[in-house]
């Protein structure tokens, strides 16, 4: 099992950007797919980007060309580049791998933009 940890979030005003990361405790190569998604008050859970082993990447329509996930497999790492923030993208932001062994979840990290 893999423990993942989220950093990065914070306060920003809309049209700002942040960098979260997903630190991962042991070697993510052979893990099939690493992603992101956030949970709003009040809201289910919503996946947002994933990325594979490969590095094939896909996005929710929401984040679609604002977002970019990328991962860094020789320092454990996922991170997910977030541009143009708008109010409605406040939430926390969950970092998770998925694999064979079953789906591993971060702590999550909030996420706040202001108008």
């Amino acid at each position: 099992q893999v423990q993942l940890v989220e950093s990065g979030g914070g306060l920003v005003q809309a049209g700002g950007s942040l960098r979260l990361s997903c630190a991962a405790s042991r070697n993510i190569f052979m893990i099939n797919y690493m992603g992101w998604s956030r949970q709003a008050p009040v809201s289910q859970r919503e996946f947002l980007a994933s990325i594979s082993r490969d590095g094939v990447t896909n996005y929710a329509d929401s984040v679609k060309g604002r977002f970019t996930i990328s991962r860094d497999n020789a320092n454990n790492t996922v991170y997910l580049q977030t541009n143009s923030l708008k109010p409605e993208d406040t939430a926390i932001y969950y970092c998770y791998s998925a694999g064979p062994q079953g789906v591993n979840w971060g702590q999550g990290t909030q996420v706040t933009v202001s108008s």
